[in-house]
């Protein structure tokens, strides 16, 4: 089932997502779809929601990063073995994960503009995988990963490329700039996919109609099951916490020259069993 947050009329609530709609749970049940993955409810709001009609038609909501305010959003680097090697830089593969964090407000939903902002024009796009934590736990085995997962959903990771150079060891600045990356369109759940289909799902990333990224999580250097257990060593993963699962080569500052985003562009990342995140570029207004 595919949940989402939304804002309609002015009000930011909640719900699930068919072709017919939007049905709104959030009017019915109060709380948020954070609150709900905290609470272990997820299941029951699938029964309620499978017996309700729509509310509103999709074209009717504003379109929010599925968990709006999540306790963490902890991305991963360089996952795919092919983009370790775009750098170009000799180095082997890495032994571990890497790992930044990023801000809520760094992002913004489906069919919201990405931001520009007037320190830099060098805005790239990032294609990933994201997967939200559903049930808590720290030193998860491995071979008990999955049943962490409430669901994915798709991450455009837009970076700032001369702001991941500003300092000598952390990449913060280059990720985190106002509503410069996006989520969404909404949260598919875990039981709609099999271990299977979660070590080789595709995600496509197109930047005006054109191919840029595409890759299956069969590439991922570090698949979801070890990147939950590795993070659950030093966090606490909680019910809503967010995991970028790194993006596959062809990044626009991969290209020689780089083909960085300009206002007008539209970038569409499709994961496979998911949707597709769209999103234009603007810059920002001062």
């Amino acid at each position: 089932m595919r949940f989402l947050t939304f804002n309609h009329a002015g009000k930011e609530s909640w719900g699930t997502i068919t072709n017919e709609g939007v049905i709104d749970l959030g009017n019915l049940v109060g709380s948020s779809l954070l609150e709900v993955l905290q609470n272990d409810k997820l299941d029951a709001m699938k029964k309620l929601a499978s017996g309700l009609e729509v509310d509103y038609k999709a074209e009717e909501v504003e379109f929010l990063p599925p968990i709006s305010n999540p306790g963490k959003i902890a991305c991963v680097g360089v996952n795919y073995a092919n983009r370790n090697a775009e750098y170009k830089d000799g180095s082997e593969a890495p032994k571990y994960p890497s790992l930044f964090i990023r801000t809520p407000d760094s992002f913004t939903g489906h069919n919201l503009p990405l931001i520009r902002p007037p320190e830099s024009h060098k805005l790239d796009y990032e294609g990933e995988i994201v997967i939200i934590i559903g049930k808590e736990g720290r030193r998860i085995a491995e071979e008990d990963a999955y049943e962490h997962i409430a669901g994915i959903t798709i991450m455009n990771e837009g970076t700032l490329r001369d702001w991941v150079r500003h300092a000598k060891f952390n990449v913060t600045q280059g990720k985190n700039f106002i509503h410069s990356g996006s989520m969404g369109p909404w949260m598919v759940t875990a039981d709609e996919f099999t271990p299977e289909q979660f070590e080789n799902m595709r995600v496509t990333t197109k930047v005006n109609s054109e191919i840029r990224q595409d890759d299956t999580t069969a590439s991922m250097m570090f698949p979801f099951k070890y990147i939950i257990s590795y993070f659950s060593k030093f966090f606490h993963l909680k019910p809503g916490d967010v995991i970028a699962t790194g993006t596959p080569n062809g990044a626009g500052a991969r290209f020689e020259p780089p083909r960085y985003l300009a206002p007008g562009d539209i970038v569409e990342i499709n994961v496979e069993g998911v949707g597709t995140l769209v999103n234009g570029v603007k810059d920002e207004e001062l």
